[in-house]
């Protein structure tokens, strides 16, 4: 199912073409009428750490039949990863991992950034490939999506759930990875990528009913985008909502009529440098930048407050759905990107539609520090939903000094010292341990 010539030398300087250039993106003629999910494509790809140190893994690309914003066909593309030298007769749990990629550029989307040869410097993506070794080496089967889609739609509402959803279809249909259809999955991301996962845990249940989802965890996954973007708007940060209002002006009418009618060509030229930044080179090169500075007219705060900016806002809110999986959502208190009140809001919209969730909360971590730091409890709390131990059927909220304060922690944090070691060196990513049964209930403290 490859295409001949699509997928050149991994040892070539010009390393592997970016997505829009490359033929095995473009889906064959009348995909749209095959169900979603169908495999419309396969091939082997070569990942390496920062496009630089090959990874001892099996990795495939699967292009497969999805739908965009309104509904419409669509093709979209996962990584699909199993350890290295693994045995497909072996029943292994599987891993919705979605990244970062807080980007238009197509630089970041995963299968490109993750390729042996890619170039994308500041693409955070390049970076998860750290967190998400640590569960190849539990054994684990994983998927990565692009689930911003071709077009790099960051902050799009449920487009990221439709790809997702429809990756993990692909993934379970094709036969090197020996997936089964009840093979139980787990959701992973954090800030984008718990974004995305949280459209991911919404959408199950009425998009993909028949997936055995039994598990998501969110960290600081931006609960309602539009107060992330008054927050950070005029701040350090101020590069992350100009990507967004880059994403969103081709979707949102009201929100392009504003940048075709009322940003001066300086405000459309900070846009541009948005829509093609990473996200390190976006808060680097528009840090401080507030979009009032380029209105020609209204006030930003004015636009806000307008009937269509109000409803674009509430299409973002996360909270619409609640998921039926149980939940943990990881927070740091003091987060500089992602306000605490925000994630707040959405936990408390999920449990008022009666999801599980347990919600941690972090005194000492910031926003960055957090993505690594939460990993360890993280994938012990999906190791227990894939091997099939309960979840306590209240609601449980827990802060906490460190997220690292705990046996489960520590433990974890040594373990991925160790992956990262050999994800540095290039050894082979695989399962060397059988897997432990669930521990006792313990909480971070």
């Amino acid at each position: 199912m490859g295409i001949p010539g699509a997928d050149p030398d991994p040892h070539h300087p010009a390393g592997p073409p970016l997505p829009s250039v490359d033929p095995f993106h473009r889906p064959p003629r009348g995909f749209a009428k095959t169900q979603p999910g169908a495999i419309l494509r396969t091939r082997r790809v070569e990942l390496a750490l920062f496009g630089l140190v090959p990874q001892r893994v099996s990795a495939w690309q699967l292009l497969y039949r999805s739908c965009d914003l309104h509904g419409a066909p669509e093709a979209a593309i996962t990584t699909v990863l199993l350890p290295d030298d693994a045995d497909p007769e072996v029943e292994r749990p599987l891993l919705a991992f979605q990244t970062a990629m807080d980007a238009v550029s197509e630089r970041c989307a995963p299968s490109y950034a993750l390729r042996r040869g890619a170039r994308a410097i500041g693409s955070v993506t390049q970076f998860e490939w750290l967190l998400v070794a640590n569960a190849l080496r539990r054994g684990w089967a994983v998927s990565i999506a692009d689930h911003e889609g071709p077009h790099g739609n960051f902050g799009a509402p449920r487009e990221p759930g439709y790809r997702v959803l429809d990756g993990l279809r692909a993934a379970i249909a094709f036969a090197p990875l020996g997936l089964r259809a009840d093979t139980p999955i787990g959701v992973w991301g954090y800030s984008g990528g718990g974004m995305a996962s949280s459209w991911v845990a919404e959408m199950a249940p009425s998009y993909a009913p028949e997936l055995n989802i039994v598990g998501a965890v969110l960290g600081a996954p931006v609960g309602d985008p539009g107060q992330v973007f008054e927050r950070l708007n005029g701040t350090s940060f101020a590069g992350l909502p100009a990507i967004v209002i880059a994403a969103l002006h081709r979707l949102y009418p009201a929100l392009g009529a504003v940048i075709l009618d009322e940003l001066s060509p300086e405000g459309r030229e900070f846009i541009e440098r948005a829509e093609k930044a990473s996200p390190l080179e976006a808060i680097l090169s528009l840090a401080g930048k507030h979009v009032d500075d380029f209105m020609t007219g209204r006030r930003i705060a004015e636009i806000m407050a307008t009937p269509e900016f109000r409803a674009m806002f509430d299409d973002l809110r996360l909270g619409h759905a609640a998921p039926t999986c149980p939940l943990l959502v990881v927070q740091p208190i003091h987060d500089q990107v992602i306000h605490m009140d925000g994630v707040d809001g959405q936990v408390a919209r999920y449990r008022a539609g009666g999801a599980r969730v347990t919600y941690v909360r972090d005194r000492l971590s910031e926003h960055f520090s957090m993505l690594v730091l939460a990993t360890p409890i993280s994938l012990t709390w999906l190791a227990d939903r894939l091997e099939g131990a309960a979840t306590d059927t209240a609601d449980d909220d827990v802060t906490v000094w460190s997220v690292l304060a705990s046996r489960r922690g520590l433990r974890g944090l040594l373990e991925m010292a160790t992956t990262t070691a050999k994800v540095i060196l290039g050894r082979p990513l695989r399962q060397e341990h059988a897997p432990q049964p669930p521990l006792a209930h313990e909480q971070a403290a």
